[in-house]
């Protein structure tokens, strides 16, 4: 069964369970109070009664029938004495010579009852009020005062084809709106499954779900949603399909020239020195593509593992600039800026590898005679570390996507001529800053230059618990050899 006819029929039956409830409690409500109404007149003319009511001086109960008492001519009256005569009746019932409640005729308190009185024509539905009659102590009789229930079973029948009536038109109403409201408010789910079938036959996760309702409501959330995981997708896509194409042309390569250089081996029929580097060379650089891309998929994954220590970042940098210089060499100059004593909590060697990347793009892509500056300032609770470069710059379609798995901007993706570069130095740098909970950031204009900052909290507590942890793992092993 579809969700939309559940709906229906879950609207619908709350309806009807709403109009049963309703029902019921008019039917009893209006049965109640007619009721109630009719015992009241029955009290009343059975008081109206008592007084005409004497015991002779033969001990015989009499009736003093007054003409001026009048009663509705749907009441009936009977006057009973103890010995089951009947000694005084309503003229509307001269004819019924039995009680009008024969079980109620000798009871010892007033009792109210329904009867079913059957006569030589028909049968009378009334409601009986039976009124014990003692002197002192010795019961001489009773009055029974009865009233027809005609009309209230009428009213009840009446009452009875309208509620049923009133609820089937109800429930159709009911059902026909939900199903309709359903079949409005699941219109775009049915977008949603025709959109989702359609990408899957034609494999284009570029389509988007149109929708036009509100765009704060529960649907409208769904889309809104759903095409936010759409693009998701198709980036992911993408960037999967760039990464395969990169990571083949890199393996290429290598690969191709380790073919060459064993068949150029095998035809000579011998091992040379020359062919031999190379293989090696071009292993070395497959060896260092399949760590780094182990490495970035630690780090995206969040398990990256880090070995925190407080650093003195100062140092750290100063240390970066010293190896440095022997790569820049007489290109460009390289230069120390402002410069703060600041520690921070972290891995050593992996923020030591971020600003070895940084500082090696910036020589590499700065033109000789420019200059590269890094320097290191404290910014609020961070720390922040820049390299800047008067190079070419970046292109601003290029910005979004430096930190993406083996990107080059257009003007630069040849590999560098010492063939080291993969196109993921700066994916990892990304993610070893963020797993330390850090940020960066790069600013480049055209012509002018640019400039990469990261920022790094400078808060040791991580290095504390890292540090106490580290102490109660020693003490354990130092306690278990103590044991032993």
């Amino acid at each position: 069964m579809s969700l939309r006819a559940r709906l229906a029929l879950l609207y619908t039956a709350i309806v009807v369970g709403i109009l049963l409830v309703f029902g019921v409690a008019v039917y009893l409500s209006v049965s109640i109070s007619l009721t109630n109404e009719i015992e009241q007149n029955l009290r009343n003319s059975a008081t109206r009664v008592l007084p005409l009511i004497y015991v002779s001086d033969e001990g015989e109960l009499s009736v003093n029938v007054t003409p001026d008492i009048e009663f509705a001519t749907d009441t009936f009256i009977q006057v009973w004495d103890r010995n089951g005569q009947l000694r005084a009746d309503s003229a509307n019932v001269r004819n019924l010579t039995q009680p009008l409640d024969s079980a109620s005729l000798y009871a010892g308190k007033p009792l109210s009852t329904e009867v079913l009185l059957r006569t030589e024509n028909d049968e009378v539905h009334l409601r009986v009020l039976t009124v014990p009659l003692v002197l002192g102590d010795r019961p001489i009789g009773a009055i029974q005062v009865g009233a027809s229930l005609a009309v209230v079973d009428a009213t009840q029948r009446s009452l009875i084809l309208v509620l049923i009536v009133g609820a089937l038109l109800s429930t159709l109403v009911a059902g026909l709106a939900s199903w309709v409201s359903t079949r409005q408010a699941l219109a775009p789910l049915e977008d949603i499954t025709e959109t989702a079938l359609q990408i899957t036959r034609a494999d284009d996760l570029s389509r988007r779900i149109p929708y036009t309702g509100p765009p704060n409501d529960e649907i409208g959330q769904l889309i809104h949603a759903f095409n936010q995981t759409l693009g998701r997708l198709e980036n992911l896509f993408n960037t999967q399909r760039r990464f395969l194409a990169d990571v083949g042309h890199e393996l290429r390569t290598p690969l191709t020239v380790i073919k060459g250089n064993v068949d150029l081996m095998r035809m000579m029929k011998e091992l040379d020195k020359e062919a031999m580097e190379s293989i090696e060379s071009e292993v070395e650089r497959m060896t260092r593509l399949v760590g780094d891309l182990l490495l970035l998929s630690q780090a995206e994954s969040g398990k990256l593992p880090l070995h925190l220590q407080v650093v003195e970042l100062d140092t750290l940098i100063i240390e970066v600039l010293g190896q440095m210089r022997v790569l820049a060499k007489d290109k460009v100059s390289l230069e120390l800026g402002e410069m703060d004593q600041v520690q921070v909590c972290a891995d050593k060697d992996k923020l030591k590898q971020v600003f070895v990347n940084l500082v090696q793009n910036a020589i590499s892509y700065t033109p000789k005679g420019g200059r590269v500056v890094v320097s290191l300032r404290k910014s609020g609770h961070q720390a922040l570390v820049s390299v800047s470069d008067n190079g070419p710059g970046i292109a601003p379609q290029d910005l979004p996507y430096i930190f993406e798995r083996f990107y080059r901007g257009e003007k630069s993706r040849t590999r560098s001529k010492d063939g080291k570069g993969f196109g993921l130095g700066l994916s990892i740098a990304y993610w070893i800053v963020k797993n330390h909970e850090g940020s960066i950031e790069v600013d480049s204009k055209v012509g002018e230059g640019t400039t990469f900052r990261v920022y790094l909290p400078t808060s040791l507590s991580r290095c504390g618990e890292e540090i106490r942890d580290m102490s109660l793992r020693r003490r354990d092993t130092v306690e278990r050899v103590i044991d032993v």
